[in-house]
């Protein structure tokens, strides 16, 4: 099994920043790609970046281009989310997931979330 454990969200002011972190663990944690989701209230769930686990190719969606990064430390099996210049529509509940198949875009694992809140 896989256990993906997100920290670093809270609350922080218009303009500031967080580094959210993604630890993986389990006998059977082999990432192709991990990938950072968000969910707003009364919204869906949202894509935000991905990583490829070998190689680089960092993706991110529009509206958070050139103000989050995403990394990864693979001997810490760790994806980190730097966020920056953050706007009170990045609050959400933040999940990392992990997808295991060159084949499938299916993200097999999902972490618990952690809470961003961006205050005005």
């Amino acid at each position: 099994q896989v256990q993906l454990v997100e920290s670093g969200g809270g609350l922080v002011q218009a303009g500031g920043s967080l580094r959210l972190s993604c630890a993986g663990s389990g006998s059977t944690f082999s990432p192709v790609t991990m990938g950072w989701f968000r969910q707003a209230p009364g919204k869906e769930r949202e894509f935000v970046a991905s990583i490829r686990w070998s190689g680089d190719n960092p993706n991110y969606a529009d509206s958070v281009k050139g103000r989050f990064t995403i990394s990864r430390d693979n001997a810490k099996n760790t994806v980190y989310l730097q966020m920056s210049s953050l706007k009170p529509e990045d609050t959400a509940v933040y999940y990392c997931a992990l997808r295991s198949s060159y084949v499938s875009v299916k993200y097999d694992y999902w972490g618990q979330g952690t809470q961003v809140t961006v205050s005005s």
